[in-house]
């Protein structure tokens, strides 16, 4: 009976947690945005990025797009929160590991989708061209962690 009641107790616990930090996260504001209305500005990485909602910064949802010139790399790193990319235009190949491994890319065309994994390291070339990305956050805040190259 009291192992019973200890679970109870830790499970109301964990949801008065739980709902407290999604108290906390800030909440999804109305945006309309034509492409031509983007503000763009340079990002972790150096290419291109633009701020469409939230802020990463801050517990909650966000979303950016970031514009990767012809032949940028970004070498591996990863983030603490889950993510969600689509590619917008262009072809970005991109990999995952803890190396810039060119045989372990996949070129991901217009249209296509891949997840980031909370600290799941990954790494991405505009080989063939630009390509613009829009990324989708859910978990803020976040952050960007380089891997170190041996």
């Amino acid at each position: 009976m009291k192992a019973k009641s200890f679970q109870l107790r830790g499970c109301i616990a964990l949801a008065f947690v739980i709902a407290g930090a999604a108290a906390q996260a800030e909440p999804l504001t109305s945006v309309r945005l034509a492409p031509d209305e983007l503000k763009w500005g340079p990002s972790p990485t150096g290419n291109p990025r633009a701020n469409i909602v939230g802020d990463e910064q801050k517990p909650g949802m966000y979303m950016y797009r970031v514009r990767f010139p012809a032949n940028a790399k970004v070498q591996p790193h990863f983030h603490p929160d889950e993510r969600i990319i689509t590619v917008l235009s262009g072809t970005l190949y991109m990999g995952y590991g803890d190396r810039f491994d060119e045989s372990a890319m996949k070129a991901l065309p217009e249209g296509s989708i891949w997840t980031e994994p909370a600290k799941q390291t990954h790494f991405v070339w505009a080989k063939d061209g630009e390509a613009v990305i829009q990324v989708i956050g859910g978990n803020g805040p976040s952050g960007v962690t380089r891997v170190e190259q041996k």
